[in-house]
């Protein structure tokens, strides 16, 4: 086996084993969270949800490289890989879902009262669990026939043209989800830099004053989202651009077919930490727990 074969299995596995436990770590946060009987933001539910597609797209992209470091490959045709492809598409998906909805839903929060979202601030939280729910049924049905284009692709080298045809067809269904996220990411994403810009123009001004105590946190989550979303486009261009590249090669290398699994598992490995370096709560929940261990220990001595 070649050096950088052995690099990119040693990297692909450690990013499934680091991205494991940060989703992990920020899923028992929220845990704590929900039996301490803390308030939970609205968001919450949708980084939740978030959580849930990292594993997904961790397990179904690092399990099978790292099975193939060793030596055991599946085959197109074993139903194995096909659920893996399955659930790394819907996980995928559902990630692009909850970062999309995220951007949108604190766009509304934090637009100002004399706006045209104003009327949906009271009514968006209502809507963001079963917007999740929609999000999930789409993507599963959207990419049921994925696994089966997968297996066409790899090993049947007679398609017709017919076949093709479908094929492009199902393609350019699978994108439209992709593409329409992107487009509301971009737009709630300019609308959050400029209403930011507008609120620090704001503060400027009042700080000799009692600034609202509510703008701090929204500012603040606002920022964390941001931080999110251009992590996420930055990890999918990168990711897209060697998807592309695998579709030009019709036997791509194990290292190009390895990279690209890097490549994927970027934004799921990095968002837990990104998001648990910007949340107060946890660094609260940390230091009560570590205070009640260390006098627990004094009273024993």
């Amino acid at each position: 086996m070649a050096s950088r074969d052995v690099t990119t299995d040693v990297i692909i596995l450690t990013q499934t084993v680091v991205g494991i436990l940060g989703n992990f770590s920020l899923f028992c946060h929220y845990i704590i969270l929900y039996f301490t009987g803390c308030r939970s933001r609205s968001t919450d539910v949708i980084l939740q949800h978030l959580i849930v597609a990292n594993f997904l797209t961790l397990l179904s992209k690092g399990v099978p490289q790292t099975m193939a470091a060793f030596g055991c490959k599946l085959s197109p045709s074993d139903f194995g890989c096909k659920l893996l492809f399955f659930l790394h598409r819907v996980g995928r998906g559902v990630s692009m879902g909850s970062i999309c909805l995220l951007c949108v839903f604190q766009v509304i929060m934090i637009s100002p009262q004399n706006s045209r979202w104003a009327v949906l601030q009271a009514k968006a939280p209502q809507y963001i669990l079963p917007s999740m729910c929609l999000c999930w049924t789409l993507q599963m049905l959207v990419n049921t026939k994925y696994p089966l284009y997968v297996n066409g692709k790899l090993s049947d080298k007679n398609k017709t043209k017919k076949k093709d045809l479908g094929y492009c067809i199902y393609a350019l269904l699978l994108l439209l989800p992709d593409v329409s996220c992107l487009g509301l990411m971009l737009w709630a994403t300019g609308s959050m830099v400029f209403l930011l810009y507008r609120h620090k123009k704001q503060v400027q001004h009042i700080r000799r004053n009692n600034a609202s105590p509510r703008s701090l946190p929204e500012s603040r989550a606002t920022k964390t989202i941001l931080l999110l979303v251009s992590s996420f486009v930055y990890f999918y261009t990168l990711s897209s651009i060697f998807q592309v590249i695998l579709t030009l090669f019709d036997n791509p290398s194990w290292f190009l077919v390895n990279i690209s699994a890097i490549m994927a598992a970027w934004f799921p490995t990095v968002s837990p930490f990104l998001l648990m370096s910007r949340d107060s709560t946890l660094y609260s929940l940390y230091f009560c727990f570590w205070y009640f261990q260390k006098r627990s220990s004094e009273l024993r001595v």
